[in-house]
């Protein structure tokens, strides 16, 4: 076994421990994934389909770097930055038990996949599927479906029977934390399908648009990301209980509404991500940049916990006095200006 792939092993090796979501470790990956072998250490219900579906691991790879950078974004100016998600498959507490942030990443996850599978097919990238169905629906006035939209129905038959199928095989904690995730990957979904969206290209003499040629299509990831960063903040907590003849997740207070298909649920509450707190999975916030002028996430008195922080000045050079020289170039001077940075204590 050559080293890309004896390193490919070792990664898929840790990726069968517990948690649902560390398959995104496979985002430092650099396998060519041409070959059976490599799926070996994966979960058994995410195995079978790697085996099945090989040509689907490059859309799957694809999709954990994305779900790691998004998450970082979407987070990047909040106590809980998301910056454990980098140590994947070796997740933190505050990715394995059931928070709120969790509930985030396998909403982020699941919708990743399936999106990534869905656009896969629409580009020819899969032998097993290609552009998705036309609508059922009549085109508006002056346009006409046409062109080759996103396979949604495919994106998510596969994406679930992925991203679900630790759930399925019983792996990954507790029968509470494992229908926690599952719900979860299905707002992911859910949010995704909601975002399918008419698109259109106009034809017409000099871009008359006297025709449109229209298709469904799914936006940038970064719509959905930002989509589940506000159900995030709105999540309920919940409990796994028997209900008739079954456990469901029913809210934990019990005046709360009641959990939607739309709605991300977590078990436990989350710490303030203030100190570094190991069993908690808290990094803390000290040497974080902050803003000073902010009275957002991101301002000193909240993502320094009231601790105070610290004001550095450098001195920075850039670009100035531009100008546009005939033909054809611009000419700028070098500038210099000093720059105050503020970092947690």
């Amino acid at each position: 076994m050559g080293r890309p792939a004896a390193a490919a092993t070792a990664l898929l090796c840790q990726l069968g421990l517990s948690a649902a979501i560390q398959w995104l470790g496979l985002a430092g990956s650099g396998v060519a994934w041409n070959e059976s072998q490599h799926c070996r250490r994966l979960l058994p219900e995410q195995l079978q389909l790697c085996r099945r579906h090989l040509e689907l691991m490059p859309s799957i790879v694809r999709a954990a770097r994305r779900t790691q950078q998004l998450c970082q974004q979407s987070f990047a100016d909040m106590r809980w930055n998301c910056s454990s998600i980098q140590r994947a498959p070796s997740f933190g507490p505050d990715l394995l038990t059931g928070t709120r942030e969790a509930a985030f990443v396998h909403a982020l996850a699941a919708a990743a996949v399936a999106q990534g599978i869905a656009r896969s097919c629409a580009s020819g990238e899969l032998p097993l599927c290609s552009c998705g169905p036309g609508p059922s629906e009549p085109p508006a006035p002056g346009s006409r479906w046409g062109g080759c939209g996103d396979n949604l129905s495919h994106g998510l038959q596969l994406g679930a029977a992925f991203t679900d199928g630790s759930a399925r095989a019983g792996a990954g904690g507790t029968p509470g934390l494992r229908a926690v995730n599952r719900h979860n990957g299905a707002v992911g979904r859910a949010v995704l399908s909601d975002s399918l969206d008419t698109r259109c290209k106009c034809h017409g003499v000099s871009g008359s648009c006297s025709v449109k040629t229209c298709w469904k299509g799914l936006p940038d990831l970064g719509e959905i990301a930002s989509d589940l960063k506000s159900r995030y903040l709105a999540a309920l907590k919940v409990t796994h209980r028997l209900m008739g003849p079954r456990k469901q997740l029913i809210p934990k207070e019990g005046d709360a509404r009641p959990v939607t298909e739309m709605d991300l649920v977590y078990l436990i509450n989350s710490p303030d991500y203030c100190t570094p707190n190991p069993q908690l999975g808290s990094l803390g916030t000290q040497d974080r940049p902050c803003n000073r002028s902010s009275v957002g996430s991101d301002s000193c008195d909240l993502l320094c916990c009231g601790r105070g922080y610290n004001t550095y000045t450098e001195e920075v050079q850039e670009r100035c006095h531009c100008r546009y020289r005939w033909c054809c170039s611009v000419v700028c001077r070098r500038c210099r200006r000093s720059l105050e940075r503020h970092v947690c204590k």
